[in-house]
């Protein structure tokens, strides 16, 4: 039996305390352990963030779609949006073996919701915008 939780929030990083809430929530009623809540909740924020700052470019207007559900062993969790289109193809991989002097700021959102989660992957064939599917297995 399928457990399915949804949450529609505006683009605006006020909204992101309310998005962690409702991770948290639907994580627990899922099955997942406190460590896997804690993943989730990282994750998505990262995903959220990256919403929020490039998909609309920080404009407030636009509306993130979340679900969280259980399916089999697994949490899912979908974030879908309507702004500009994400190619995580073109994103450098961080050089987390370089001294941190010589790092560059940012660009480690989907460095850790691929270390955080079990499965990261993007659907581009659903319309418009940005599909993102993040799997964890859930583990007691």
């Amino acid at each position: 039996m399928s457990q399915k939780y949804s949450l529609s929030v505006s683009s605006q990083f006020e909204r992101l305390a309310e998005i962690a809430d409702f991770v948290a929530d639907a994580a627990c009623a899922c099955g997942l352990n406190e460590d896997q809540v804690c993943d989730a909740q990282m994750a998505v924020d990262e995903a959220c963030t990256n919403v929020i700052e490039h998909a609309y470019r920080g404009k407030p207007d636009g509306t993130i779609h979340i679900v969280c559900e259980r399916r089999g062993k697994e949490f899912l969790v979908t974030i879908q949006d309507f702004g500009a289109r994400f190619d995580p193809n073109k994103v450098q991989p961080p050089k987390t073996g370089d001294p941190l002097s010589k790092r560059r700021i940012g660009g480690l959102g989907l460095f850790f919701m691929r270390k955080l989660m079990d499965r990261v992957e993007f659907d581009f064939s659903s319309g418009p915008g940005n599909r993102l599917t993040m799997a964890k297995k859930i583990k007691r």
